[in-house]
């Protein structure tokens, strides 16, 4: 059986809420500190075939991939020789 990794003690309203801040966060991080496009998009895909990703966080430091992986000076959870 497949494991359902739906919120039940939220609403849709409030999830794309908290979606809308995270991105907003990520919009205001200055660009000198944000990676490069490809390097961001490169990050992206390795923690999307990462087992330890579900529902866009890593199950590893529990943030989100997509404000880790923006990051100009972060690294991989789990390794920093993987990204």
């Amino acid at each position: 059986m497949e494991e359902n990794n739906i919120c039940k003690r939220c609403l849709l309203k409030d999830i794309a809420e908290y979606y809308k801040s995270v991105y907003e966060y990520i919009d205001s991080i200055p660009a000198h500190e944000k990676a490069p496009e490809e390097e961001y998009k490169r990050r992206l895909d390795i923690c999307l075939d990462c087992e330890h990703t579900s529902n866009a966080m890593c199950g590893l430091c529990g943030c989100f991939i997509e404000v880790r992986a923006v990051k100009k000076n972060s690294y991989c959870a789990k390794s920093d020789s993987i990204w």
